[in-house]
């Protein structure tokens, strides 16, 4: 389980760095901090630009991808903006049989991230 908060903090710093260039406005909640809301809830990600929301980002890892989770993407996609999910690439079929099943499935963004390591 620490592992996977590792990997889930990094996702969201990296994607924060990454995404700077497209979103002026980037607000961050790392590992279960309520620090930065939108609308009652406190997604990963709260990313904007000249003064409005345009999407939130949840940041997924295996163990996280559940359907009590599916239960919060759902209340996520109803906020009025973009949702967008970043699940590992193993768990994408997973995660869209569930967004399928909560009957969210059009209104969702899937990402998916893999970390490789090549060793010589």
């Amino acid at each position: 389980m620490q592992h996977e908060r590792l990997i889930h903090d990094w996702m969201v710093s990296h994607l924060k760095h990454r995404l700077s260039r497209d979103y002026r406005d980037i607000r961050v909640n790392h590992g279960g901090e309520q620090k930065n809301e939108f609308k009652g809830h406190y997604p990963d990600l709260i990313l904007g630009n000249h003064g409005l929301v345009l999407a939130v980002m949840e940041v997924e890892t295996e163990e996280s991808i559940t359907p009590q989770k599916a239960e919060e993407w759902k209340e996520l996609s109803g906020l009025g903006v973009k949702l967008i999910l970043m699940v590992p690439k193993p768990s994408r079929a997973k995660t869209l049989d569930l967004l399928w099943k909560a009957g969210i499935a059009d209104r969702v963004s899937v990402g998916t991230y893999e970390i490789n390591i090549n060793m010589p």
